[in-house]
């Protein structure tokens, strides 16, 4: 007697929830990821062996350009409910007696590393042209005048005494404007900062 043969199907498998699930998935990373906004001034740091990494968080990042201009930018801090960039703007302004609106302030803390002096800060905050935002940013004057650089170095130390200081300087600037924000920060009673750098690849030889 014969046997009943089965028919035999190939198993199938409905990708539809998998599709919708990765769909889901991007949009919530789209709609929650911030983008990094640009820095004030692109910086070609000179290269070092060093290993040393510069912390992520509670940092004070000073930017010297090749063309000897300072600029400032400091994080809100390990806990971002901290608002340390809001705090530091509103210490900087009292100082300056000059106000700022909720929105701008909120603005700010949204933006990155800035140069300018403090009475062009809400134009800067407000521009909306990637070019007129650029075209502000002429550096934070540091002349034993008005000493701009120090009074937001100050205030950044004081609401985060936790916060490290960083000196990003392109390789051809002036040695002269490198001095100066160090007399400016042992000024502050900071003797202790990272210099940022490239690590430079170092070719381990055996000798005989």
């Amino acid at each position: 007697m014969s046997k009943l043969k089965m028919p035999h199907r190939s198993p199938s498998i409905d990708m539809t929830p998998m599709v919708d699930l990765f769909f889901l998935l991007l949009t919530f990373f789209m709609l929650t990821t911030s983008f990094k906004p640009t820095e004030a001034v692109q910086v070609d740091t000179p290269s070092s062996i060093s290993e040393t990494i510069t912390p992520e968080k509670n940092v004070i990042t000073l930017f010297i350009s090749k063309d000897n201009k300072v600029y400032f930018d400091i994080d809100n801090g390990k806990d971002s409910s901290m608002h340390i960039r809001k705090k530091v703007l509103e210490g900087v302004a009292g100082q300056y007696k000059i106000r700022y609106t909720a929105e701008q302030i909120s603005k700010f803390e949204k933006l990155a590393s800035f140069g300018m002096p403090i009475n062009k800060l809400a134009e800067w905050i407000e521009a909306t042209d990637s070019k007129v935002r650029e075209s502000l940013q002429v550096g934070i004057p540091m002349d034993s005048v008005d000493n701009q650089l120090r009074t937001w170095i100050y205030f950044g130390r004081s609401y985060n005494p936790e916060t490290e200081v960083a000196i990003k300087g392109d390789g051809t600037s002036d040695y002269k404007t490198v001095k100066k924000v160090l007399d400016i920060l042992q000024d502050i009673g900071v003797n202790k900062f990272n210099l940022t750098t490239n690590l430079e690849k170092v070719e381990a030889k055996l000798e005989n």
